[in-house]
């Protein structure tokens, strides 16, 4: 009977241990496809991939020369997930606000809730700051442009294998004239068998 006892509790422990669950840290510059869902690596590619072609487009070169060699300032608005799956907008949005930084070809300006944040932050200064470090309402940078767009996404399934293709489309807008200057489109297909 002690035998039995012994037996079994090293085979709940071997079942136990053998089921563990193990994390190995990764590269998040380089994140592996496990799922075939939206993942980092899709976002940061897609955010500089897109920011490339849109400073690479003829709107750019002609804001410049108007304005006395002044670059833009670019507000990134929604960008809109109209995708089969959750996918975190933000992050996206994010990564193309990062790769507009990086480029130094334009001023970025916050956009939504941060902006509104720091308008609060402003206000409380008005009356808890002294009068050398109040920052002043009416001097923000305007944004001469607005990035938006959206994230949808195809499935074609069929048994254990299915097709997932995102098509990612931004566009820039001129915030004065209301016209559109660079309209930009990048798709990723996914193969996934299950």
């Amino acid at each position: 009977m002690k035998l039995i006892k012994i037996f079994t509790f090293l085979f709940i422990a071997i079942v136990t241990f053998s089921c563990a669950h193990r994390v190995t840290r990764i590269d998040s510059s380089n994140t592996p496809d496990i799922s075939g869902k939206w993942n980092n690596t899709d976002s940061r590619l897609t955010s500089e991939e897109m920011i490339q072609q849109c400073l690479n487009e003829k709107w750019l070169m002609d804001f410049i020369e108007t304005n006395k060699g002044k670059k833009p300032v670019v507000i990134v608005g929604m960008v809109t997930n109209k995708s089969h799956e959750h996918i975190e907008a933000e992050t996206f949005i994010k990564d193309l606000e990062r790769t507009f930084i990086n480029t130094s070809r334009v001023g970025l300006v916050q956009s939504g809730k941060k902006r509104e944040e720091m308008r609060t932050e402003k206000a409380d200064q008005q009356t808890n700051a002294s009068i050398s470090t109040m920052k002043k309402f009416g001097l923000e940078n305007g944004a001469d442009f607005i990035l938006q767009g959206s994230i949808n996404s195809i499935v074609d399934a069929y048994k254990r294998k299915k097709t997932v293709t995102y098509q990612i489309n931004l566009e820039l807008t001129n915030i004065q004239s209301n016209e559109i200057v660079w309209i930009g489109e990048k798709k990723i297909s996914k193969f996934v068998k299950n």
